[in-house]
């Protein structure tokens, strides 16, 4: 039972993969700029000397990038002015989560058993435990081979005392369990948190997939967005996100599209899902920046949450939803391309020049 996925809501499109996903016209925002032979992001970022692919390589491998100066700066501002979006204007609680968690967690918002090639794993020793330079230590030929295997598996049972956590895809995961296994109170309901965190992928799977640049990276910063209501509040409450996570873009003056995404495209624990996609110029094309999904009381069941009436009667599972309000990479990454200037400098959007302290253009280094 534990790895059957979310039954779809009524009103979710049938269809096998992302072609069947249908757009959401009310929703769409803006006119793609005309741009004249647009550079994609990366050619953008590294012209400008403050986005480097290749020293990342070399300390940790694809997928990973340092971004410097300016564009460090524009990370940072874009973080904060999504939170303060969402708090001051839509009422989220911003909160500093854990980005460690156990196993329990991610059972209990759908990560595992099904998606643990696409987790990484840190693993702490407990107090106690040698240390797996010992092994080195043991002479087999001074000890014999029978004292050696004793020694050896010594080392070994103690090197598998270790306490072993996960690094979280998603603030997602230490958002909605927060209240894992607990009984709330319907008064305080709806409740909503929003987080700014790095966020860990494997990625497995998508090999040969934007190889080049920041669309999919291993380590990313996102800024998260999470309710937790009663079912009749749930479904008005994911039109709330959405609007939540359209308003970033609205603010930065990005054209994007909404699409209700398929039941074959969905996610493991939703419901319901809206995918909203930016216009990338660089690309030519819609590329997604956000997800808005209505898990509906799949997760609580998994983390045992429920909540009780005013007479203190339990009535059921709540219902949790979740979006990304936005990824603050990919926001960059349409940022510099939506954004380019003839002479290689990046305009700054008017809603983030009070957080780049009071800058228009972010020029080479």
């Amino acid at each position: 039972m534990a790895i059957i996925p979310n039954i779809s809501a009524d009103d979710v499109p049938d269809g096998a993969d992302e072609s069947a996903n249908v757009p959401v016209p009310a929703r769409a925002f803006g006119k793609p700029p005309g741009i004249n032979a647009p550079k994609q992001h990366f050619e953008i970022g590294e012209a400008l000397g403050q986005m480097d692919f290749e020293r990342a390589a070399k300390v940790s491998g694809a997928r990973f990038v340092y971004l410097k100066g300016d564009l460090a700066k524009l990370e940072r501002a874009l973080g904060a002015f999504m939170l303060d979006t969402h708090t001051e204007k839509f009422g989220y609680t911003e909160v500093s989560p854990p980005v460690l968690v156990r196993d329990q967690a991610l059972f209990g918002t759908g990560q595992l058993p099904k998606f643990s090639d696409d987790l990484f794993i840190a693993l702490r020793t407990i107090e106690g435990a040698i240390p797996a330079q010992s092994v080195a230590a043991v002479d087999v030929n001074a000890a014999g081979l029978e004292d050696a295997a004793q020694a050896l598996g010594t080392i070994a049972d103690q090197l598998e005392r270790k306490t072993m956590y996960r690094l979280i895809p998603t603030a997602e995961v230490p958002l909605t369990n927060y209240v894992s296994g607990e009984i709330l109170n319907e008064a305080e309901l709806p409740l909503r948190f929003t987080a700014f965190t790095p966020c860990f992928r494997a990625e497995a799977g998508a090999a040969g997939r934007d190889t080049r640049g920041m669309i999919r990276m291993h380590q990313f910063s996102k800024v998260e967005l999470v309710s937790i209501t009663t079912p009749d509040q749930s479904d008005a409450e994911h039109e709330r996100m959405t609007d939540a996570a359209q308003e970033i873009l609205k603010k930065l003056d990005l054209a994007h599209r909404v699409v209700s995404l398929c039941t074959g495209d969905m996610g493991f624990s939703a419901r319901k899902t809206y995918d909203i996609e930016v216009w990338l110029p660089g690309q030519n094309a819609f590329r997604e920046i956000s997800s808005c999904s209505h898990c509906g009381d799949f997760q609580a069941r998994r983390m045992n949450t429920r909540f009780r009436n005013a007479e203190g009667k339990v009535q059921g599972p709540v219902h949790t939803l979740n979006g990304s309000g936005l990824a603050v990479g990919r926001t960059l990454v349409a940022i510099l391309e939506n954004y380019q200037q003839a002479d290689g400098s990046v305009a700054i959007p008017d809603a983030l020049q009070s957080y780049m302290g009071g800058r228009k253009t972010i020029g080479k280094v």
